[in-house]
Order: C-alpha cells, then sequence, then structure tokens
C-alpha cells in the first residue's frame, strides 16, 4: 500500500521516498562565476531549466552566488553546497513584477519572491550551504513605515515561496535575512523541514521563519531566530467541500530563540486541525505558544497538542486570542476585555486544545486566554504546567478550561484573573 500523510513525511524524511534524479548540472558548467560580485541569474537559471525534462541535481558548489529571482521546476534537488552562499540582488527594481515605485506597492503580490515554484512534485533543497536575502536593503523602510503605522506591513518579496506542491524536503540549509518571510510552502502536502536554520535580526520586521499551509507536515530539529513569527501556520482560504486547508503537523526538537513564537494565524477561515508541538525550547521570544485570529480573518482551530516544552524569557507563554491586536510589540494594543468592537463573517472558534508538561519563565505576563462573547474558546485543558511572571494569567470569554497541577507564580495577587470564564482546578485563594 502506498504511505500517505505523515507516514510519508517520514519516510521522506529518512531519505527513502525521493533521492533525487541521478543528473547533475554544476552550476559553473552553465558559466556561474561565484564571487559575490558578477550576477550568476542566467547561469542558475539554466541549470535550473535543464531539470524541466526529467529532473536533476542543481549543484552550487562553495562560493558566493549572486541572483535575481529564480523558478525552480518539478523533481529537482536544488543543492547548496557548504561554504556555499546564494545572495538575492540588492536592486529591489529585480523583484518588481511591473517595473515602478517599490514603495508604493499595494501588497506583496506585486514582488516575485527570490526562489520560486509552483504545482511542483519531489523538490528538495539541501547541502548545508545558504540562501541570504539581503534583507538589509528592505528593513529600514519596513521599520518605519511600521513605525508611523502600528502593525503595517510594508510589502516586499518573500525568500522562497513554493505553491500547490507536494513531496517537498528542506533539510541541512539556512535561510537568512529574508526581506520579509523566509519559506512558505502554500497549500502544499507531505512536506518535511529537518534541521534548517532561520536567521534575522530580532527587530527586522515581518520577518516570520516559516509560514506553511497544507497537510502533512514534518518540522523537526530546526534553530529559528527571527524578527517575527519562529512558525505561523496559514489558512486564509475557504475549501469550498468545508475541508480544512491546513492539517496533519508535526513540530518537533526545534529551538526558538528571539522571534514571535510558535503561532497559528492570524489567518485561519480554512481552518487549522490536528498540530502536536512536542519537545521544543523557547528563549528570549516574545510569546511562546500562540493562536491568533480576529474577526476579519477567523475560522475553527482545533485538535492541537502541545507537550514537553521548556521556556525562558519569553513573553507570554500561553497565548490564545481572538481579538489579535497586541500580543507581540509591533501590534496595536490588545483590549483588557473579550468585547469583540466589530463583527465579521469570519468568527474565530478554538476548541480541544491541550498544553501539557511545560514549563516557563516570563518577565511579563503568564499567559492569555481571550475568547469573544459570542465565541467562547472551549475545552482546554493546562496539565503539568508550571510558569513564573510578573503578571498573571488572565482568561476572559472561555468555557470548560482545566487546569491541572498548573502553578502560575506571580509577585502579589491572584496567579489567575478571570472574566466570563469557566476554569476548574484553580489553586486555592
Amino acid at each position: 500500500m502506498k504511505p500517505t500523510g505523515l507516514i510519508c513525511a517520514l519516510i521522506l524524511s529518512a531519505g527513502v521516498a525521493f533521492t533525487g534524479p541521478a543528473k547533475v548540472f554544476n552550476v559553473h558548467d552553465f558559466g556561474a562565476i561565484g564571487n559575490g560580485k558578477t550576477l550568476d541569474t542566467a547561469a542558475i537559471q539554466k541549470a535550473l531549466n535543464a531539470c524541466k525534462p526529467d529532473g536533476g541535481t542543481v549543484e552550487l558548489p562553495a562560493g558566493k552566488y549572486l541572483s535575481q529571482p529564480l523558478t525552480i521546476y518539478f523533481r529537482t534537488v536544488f543543492k547548496l553546497d557548504a561554504g556555499a552562499t546564494l545572495f538575492a540582488s540588492t536592486n529591489q527594481m529585480d523583484f518588481m513584477k511591473t517595473p515602478g515605485n517599490w514603495l508604493a506597492t499595494k501588497s506583496s503580490g506585486e514582488f516575485s519572491p527570490f526562489i520560486g515554484g509552483k504545482d511542483l512534485t519531489d523538490v528538495t533543497f539541501t547541502g548545508g550551504g545558504t540562501i541570504d536575502g539581503n534583507g538589509f536593503v528592505w528593513w529600514p523602510a519596513a521599520e518605519s513605515a511600521r513605525q508611523k503605522k502600528s502593525g503595517y506591513t510594508l510589502p516586499r518579496p518573500n525568500l522562497v515561496v513554493i505553491e500547490h506542491s507536494r513531496n517537498l524536503h528542506f533539510e541541512n540549509i539556512t535561510l537568512q535575512n529574508s526581506p520579509k518571510f523566509h519559506l512558505v510552502p502554500s497549500d502544499c502536502d507531505d512536506v518535511v523541514i529537518s534541521n534548517v536554520t532561520f536567521l534575522a535580526p530580532e527587530h527586522a520586521a515581518n520577518t516570520d521563519a516559516m509560514d506553511p499551509s497544507g497537510h502533512h507536515y514534518l518540522i523537526t530539529n530546526c534553530k529559528v531566530d527571527v524578527g517575527d513569527d519562529n512558525i505561523a501556520i496559514k489558512a486564509g482560504k475557504k475549501n469550498s467541500d468545508g475541508t480544512f486547508q491546513s492539517e496533519d503537523f508535526t513540530i518537533m526538537k526545534c529551538t526558538f530563540l528571539h522571534g514571535h513564537g510558535m503561532s497559528i494565524g492570524s489567518e485561519t477561515a480554512g481552518g487549522v486541525r490536528s498540530v502536536t508541538v512536542k519537545d521544543c525550547t523557547f528563549e528570549n521570544t516574545e510569546n511562546g505558544i500562540r493562536i491568533k485570529s480576529d474577526t476579519r480573518r477567523g475560522g475553527i482551530v482545533e485538535n492541537i497538542v502541545c507537550e514537553n516544552i521548556t521556556m525562558k524569557n519569553v513573553n507570554p507563554a500561553i497565548t490564545l486570542t481572538t481579538v489579535y491586536q497586541g500580543t507581540s510589540a509591533g501590534d496595536a494594543k490588545q483590549p483588557s476585555g473579550g468585547s469583540t468592537t466589530k463583527s465579521g463573517e469570519n468568527i474565530p472558534v478554538y476548541r480541544n486544545i491541550r498544553i501539557g508538561n511545560l514549563t516557563a519563565t516570563c518577565p511579563k505576563a503568564a499567559g492569555l486566554i481571550l475568547g469573544l462573547p459570542e465565541s467562547c474558546i472551549s475545552n482546554v485543558v493546562l496539565e503539568n504546567v508550571k510558569i513564573s511572571a510578573a503578571k498573571p494569567f488572565a482568561v476572559s470569554n472561555a468555557r470548560n478550561i482545566q487546569l491541572k497541577n498548573v502553578t502560575v507564580t506571580v509577585p502579589t495577587g491572584q496567579p489567575f484573573k478571570l472574566e466570563n470564564a469557566e476554569v476548574s482546578g484553580l489553586p486555592a485563594q
């Protein structure tokens, strides 16, 4: 019987299902210089084009390669050897689909990603090398725009975007300094992301490491140190057949450093189901475990399990919010109550969430569970959770919240702050 789903992903992770085509296309044979100054776009793209009929391995030996945007095709292994760095061009005009003023663009869709592909099967990025987006030429303008309008995202290109594809494998590489998001597998199935390092400065605006959507993901042994979400599982589109846009994710043995945490959302209209996060560590992140959405882009998020989690200097440890406005430094202020100021047709629904065996130190708040009066967060179990924080754990508009062996330690006052919440297992007052 043919393996499917996460079983297929695990086979991919072991290197069994797809070992790569036999043909190897060295970019130097197509004219690449690799000195970090000369544009090698044409040579690298010729090597990628050579894979179109039957597949192949495009190899970048050690060196520094400068390139404009590239397109990858099916059954391709993109192999950056150890010591090889592929740099994105520093000319913003190279990324614009239509020439113009990049600062006046309306959406990131007006830019090409540095590496893009769609409707693919059997694609691997590997080799020990690095893909660098040269984001320093984009970030200052983005931060200036964000300072003028809180929460605003200045349109910019992403680093690697693969759309509507299956059997993808990202392993043993570094993705760094993206203008915006680093890795976006959009509506993809059977994806393994293993031993990948993501790096961007702590305050580089909107530099998410991974923004995946689709089905059957294994994300393991990754190191993530960026300026925005470490992982943000997306589901922005409703499927006409009622199925969940994003389902069956396992995230394990990852290290999250600077960033905005292990997130689901904020786009959840298409539904997110069956996510497991385990054996992960967080240090100096602005959030830990986070589900975020609102009435403009909400949907069902259910069957979430997080276990064996260690956090240090994380603010806060747990965030489940249906009023996504202020759970990170760049957001507008989060309302203290749970009332929604405007309604929409995409009401967030969070249910069946279990967080177990978690320890955390939080210099600010311990956590937040914030539902809506018309859509309470329900069926949440916190078990064997120990949090030391400066401020209490706030729970509003929530039903059937169960605390089992939960300790929240704050300097003064009660450890939990409740408003329209049904919580069992609270410590004695």
